[in-house]
Parts: C-alpha cells; structure tokens; sequence
C-alpha cells in the first residue's frame, strides 16, 4: 500500500507540476538538475538501467527525477522513504512515462513552442524571477535550457494525453451525487480541514553549523513576530522561501487533514484557529505554521474563494495562427491598458465565444471550473489586472479578473462541488488503470539498477 500510494504521488507531481527545479527559492541551488552525493560505490560515467521500446532510460534521469522528488518531501515536511526503495519508485515512473510518450506521439498529439513558453513564464513567476533570470540561473547548476524546457513540454504532453484518453471517458451521475451528499451530511463529525499559514527557511544542502544556527535564527524571529500579532502573511511574503509565498501570502489552502504531512499535523493539532507552532525542522529547512482555519468537512455552509472574471477567446485555424492570435491579444491589452479601447467592447467584437455578448463575462467561477492554464493565470492575477495572452485546449485566450470574493455555496453549487470531487477521485483511478494498460503493452528491458 506503501508503495502504491507513493507511484501515486510520483505520477500527479510529474503531470500536474513543471519538472526540473521543483523549489528554485528553497535553496541556493536550483534544485533538481544535479544529482546529490550517493553513499554507493560511484560510476565515472552515465549508463543505461531500462529500455522502453527503443528508447533508453538513463541513470542521470533517474538521479535527476530522484532528487528532486526527495526534495520536494523535504519541503513538505513529509517522510522520505529508503533511497533504494524511491529509486524503483521512481524508475518505474520514468519507464511509465516513456510508454505514454511514445502512444502520444503516435496518435499525433503535439505541444506548441507557445505553450512551453507559457509553462515557463508560470513556473518562472511562481518562483519570484522572470524568464530571463529564470535563464541565467539553470546553466550555473547544471541545467540544460533547452533539456529543461523538453521536460516541460513533455510534462505538459502527459497532460493533453490524460485529457484525451482518461478525462473525456470519465462520467459522474445524479446518482452518486446524491449518495455522496447523503453520506456527508450522515456523517457526524465529518473529516478535519484545515488552511495553515506556513513559512518556509530553508537551509541549503551541505549547509554549515553557522548557516544552520543562522536560519534557525530567522525562523524564532519569524515566530516571535507571528506570535506577537504582526500579519501572517506579510511575513510569509517577506521571509519565506516557500515557491509561491510571494503570491499566496503563504496560505496552503483548506484541505482534508490527511492532505498534510504529518510533522505539520502533529505540530498544530492542539493549536486553536490563530495560534502558530514552534519552529519545525526537516531536511528542506525551517518551519513555521499558523492554523488559518479549522473546521469540520462537509457540504452544509462550505465556503470558497471565488473569481469574477472575463475573457477573449480566439481560435487559431487556417487563417489564423496561433502565434498571430497571441500577438493580436498582445496588442488588444496593450490598447486596454493605454485607456484606448474597452475590454468589454473589443470581446464584443472579436471573441469567438459564447460570453462574446456579455462583453467576455464569465461570471463568478469557484476552483476547478476552468482548465489549468487559465486558472494558472487567475490565481496570479489581483483584480483589475489582465495576465499575458494564454494557450489553452480551446484557444487562446486573453483574461481580466474583476473582483474576488469568499463565498457560501448554495445547494445547487455545494452540487457541483459533489460532483468535481467524485469526478476527480475517479479520475485518478482511472488514469491509474489506464497508465498501467500503456506500460503492459511496452517491451520494457531492464538493465542494471540505477544508484
């Protein structure tokens, strides 16, 4: 079970999250790109440990894939199982992924140097730095650009193939809807859920005794100054080396208790809605956390964040490339933020979608609803701004948030809340069926163990 619930965890990080440096702020080094020190006896060169098909799988790709994932644990505060035993963990991912490349490419599925180029600028964002920086950075630890950004469109390929061989198969109905509601509102006490504030000081691998002291230093200030009232988040901005935290304010989001690691669990069960835990070591670094809310799971009075919204959509076809759609949607944000042109007005005219006459508006929209390049860029936006022009399955798209809200679900939407749950949960199962079916069918020969 052990080893199940961790493929699991390989294979959702390697389709839902850029690859390569998994933390850029966390320390120093990038993160991902060099392989860390093994206490094994030591090749003076790459070999191959598996072949998929005709195409090899190096050791270097799996001490890559390695350490990145043990760093990402690290970060979590989660346990970090035996090396040798995450080794055939990971192995087996990479051989997983292989097959799924090799079918995608059969069956023509293709991703756009302009997709990569925005997977990129998100992944640059979320770690405070533009591209260029984001650039500079990769050579000096031993990243390829270009490898990295083939790792990218990669990633983003397992995705479009997800969508078209899992998601459009996978059906909710009326039914289990209902049943999932009874059985929430049956349930007496209902799952904990919990939104914690954490700020992250990391420390970096190889650290010394004084760069330690120093960064433990820094989180009891950190602490003191949480304790004493000053804003969590302002904090978590200002300090953490958290990916995100600059955007999140260091919020984690409510989730089910068992979403959390359990060093963060065990630090905060006796702490009441505000308080904030001592400091909490693991091998990324320093913790802190303050327990933003608590509460008992369930539908009844659920509350989300919600996004107001609006959007121009265009098709890239024969006479329209995509690249000619992007630079048409730059100039429309140009024109709308020089205050020469309406935003509702130029939707009006142009877009080629339904919320054309409502001037763009998509009304309000709770998470999950949109596709993940267009949530991507409503969670980086602050109302009244209007993110860069996006690729998605559907188009090209240009999006203004209007305003943000904290909403009470009404009983049709805790509803649609039901059914994305289900959804997502039948989603991963069959994704789970779905990729093993691909690896069976692929003629796998393993080779040496990797180390």
């Amino acid at each position: 079970m052990k080893a199940r619930v961790l493929l699991l965890a390989l294979a959702a990080a390697a389709v839902a999250a850029p690859p390569a440096m998994a933390q850029l702020r966390a320390t120093p080094q990038l993160g991902g790109g060099r392989p860390a020190p093994s206490t094994g006896p030591q090749r003076s060169a790459d070999y191959i440990v598996a072949v998929v098909n005709s195409e090899p799988i190096t050791n270097n790709e799996v001490r890559t894939r390695l350490v990145r994932f043990e760093r990402q644990l690290a970060q979590q505060g989660a346990a970090i199982p035996p090396r040798g035993e995450l080794a055939r963990l990971v192995l087996e991912r990479l051989i997983s992924e292989k097959a799924q490349l090799q079918y995608a490419r059969e069956v023509g599925i293709r991703v756009s140097d302009a997709m990569v180029d925005q997977a990129e600028q998100h992944f640059a964002r979320q770690n405070d730095m533009d591209v260029a920086e984001l650039r500079r950075r990769l050579p000096g630890e031993g990243i390829d650009v270009a490898a990295f950004r083939e790792d990218m469109r990669n990633q983003l390929l397992l995705g479009r193939l997800r969508e078209r061989e899992v998601e459009q198969r996978v059906k909710v109905t009326d039914q289990e809807v209902e049943q999932f509601m009874r059985e929430q509102a049956a349930s007496a006490q209902g799952p904990l859920e919990l939104n914690l504030g954490h700020i992250l000081v990391a420390v970096p691998e190889n650290a010394s005794e004084q760069q330690v002291r120093d960064a433990r230093a820094k989180a009891d200030r950190v602490m003191e100054q949480a304790r004493a009232g000053e804003d969590f988040a302002k904090l978590a901005r200002e300090a953490s080396d958290a990916p995100g935290a600059a955007q999140t304010g260091g919020l984690m989001g409510l989730r089910s208790s068992d979403r959390y690691p359990p060093l963060f669990l065990e630090a905060v069960q006796s702490l009441p809605q505000g308080g904030v835990s001592n400091v909490l070591r693991s091998g990324a670094g320093f913790h802190v956390l303050k327990v933003v809310d608590r509460r008992k799971g369930g539908m009844p009075g659920a509350t989300v964040t919600q996004s107001h919204a609006r959007h121009i959509l265009l098709r890239p076809g024969p006479q329209l490339t995509e690249a000619a759609a992007r630079e048409r949607l730059a100039e429309f944000k140009r024109r709308i933020q020089a205050g020469q042109a309406d935003f509702a007005q130029l939707a009006r005219e142009h877009s080629q979608d339904a919320s054309a006459q409502r001037g763009g508006d998509l009304g309000w929209s709770s998470s999950g609803m949109f596709v993940p390049e267009f949530e991507d860029a409503l969670g980086s936006l602050s109302p009244g701004q209007i993110a860069e022009p996006l690729v998605s399955r559907f188009g090209v798209h240009l999006v203004q948030l209007l305003e943000r809200r904290v909403a009470t679900l009404s009983p049709r939407e805790q509803r649609d809340v039901a059914r994305n749950l289900l959804r997502e949960k039948k989603l991963d199962e069959a994704y789970e069926r779905w990729a093993q079916d691909v690896r069976g069918r692929a003629f796998v020969d393993l080779r040496e163990p990797p180390q």
